[in-house]
């Protein structure tokens, strides 16, 4: 049907992840690859603008950056189209060359994994080396039913990922997939009773809730005008990772994430909405959590 077209943004929220942590102040490096094009490099241009190591970011001759549509409907519902086949996404460099001698956190989305090929295989290799080296896991199921062709299979793919998985960063609808639950709690208790440390349960209008075998916190959410929601999940993943890293308190941790989440849908373009700490600071300072 007739719309409105906006683009390209630079994407992909494993790059919105990386990007929301360097912007909040911590090192990060991304592993991927994108096509000797424009599109490759607007992506690589504004990571390493904002201060990401893109060394593991292979750049292909001869072949296209993977490239990904989102159109959305009046009721507020999306639709994700992308176009992986063939490109260079699918072309990573392999996990035994990336160096973690000084890495806390790995991070994989779950879009990465269900799109398959090479971007599952490395994702595993790179999870079960962290894992080997005692570095946590942070895993975000980000589950598009685009990339998969069998919805059902889904836990079947994330499986490789949650068993080492030290913080989950996930929706209710995924919480309850990956288990087979029918209600957030249930799904999270029986997370939790895996190795899994921390849920950051992302509830939307509502906040978030932290979950941990000790108990759950409830985090209100910020109110923001609202324009474009693609890419807030990615950027709240990041907030958490950073709060872990900071050691702040579950409590300011949702609060960091929730903050980063909201700012993200404040500005057009997935990437655009990952905001400087500084900026994030003073909205969270300036501006009070919904009540719930």
């Amino acid at each position: 049907r007739p719309g409105t077209f906006a683009g390209p943004f630079p994407s992909g929220a494993p790059a919105i992840f990386a990007d929301q942590v360097a912007r909040l102040g911590h090192p990060c490096a991304m592993v991927g690859s994108v096509g000797d094009d424009d599109f490759g490099r607007c992506v690589l241009n504004r990571l390493q603008q904002d201060g990401v190591d893109t060394r593991y970011i292979r750049i292909i001759n001869d072949v296209a950056t993977g490239v990904a549509f989102v159109a959305y409907f009046a009721d507020g519902s999306r639709k994700f189209i992308f176009h992986f086949g063939n490109s260079a996404a699918g072309q990573l460099p392999s996990a035994n060359d990336v160096d973690l001698s000084q890495t806390k956190f790995v991070h994989v989305c779950g879009c990465t994994v269900s799109a398959g090929g090479a971007l599952r295989d490395e994702s595993y290799k790179l999870v079960e080396r962290a894992a080997r080296a005692g570095i946590k896991v942070s895993f975000d199921p980000n589950l598009r039913p685009e990339l998969l062709a069998d919805v059902t299979a889904v836990r079947d793919v994330c499986e490789p990922i949650l068993k080492h998985t030290y913080v989950l960063s996930t929706g209710v609808t995924e919480a309850m997939v990956l288990t087979g639950e029918s209600d957030a709690d249930a799904a999270c208790r029986k997370l939790l009773h895996r190795n899994i440390e921390i849920i950051a349960l992302k509830l939307g209008e509502r906040g978030c809730r932290i979950c941990t075998a000790e108990g759950t916190v409830d985090v209100p959410a910020y109110s923001v005008d609202a324009v474009d929601p693609t890419g807030a999940g990615d950027c709240f993943d990041a907030a958490v990772v950073v709060g872990i890293i900071e050691g702040l308190p579950l409590q300011e941790i949702g609060r960091l994430a929730n903050a980063c989440g909201a700012l993200a849908t404040t500005r057009r373009g997935p990437m655009e909405g990952a905001f400087r700490r500084d900026e994030v600071e003073r909205f969270m300072s300036s501006n009070r959590p919904l009540q719930s």
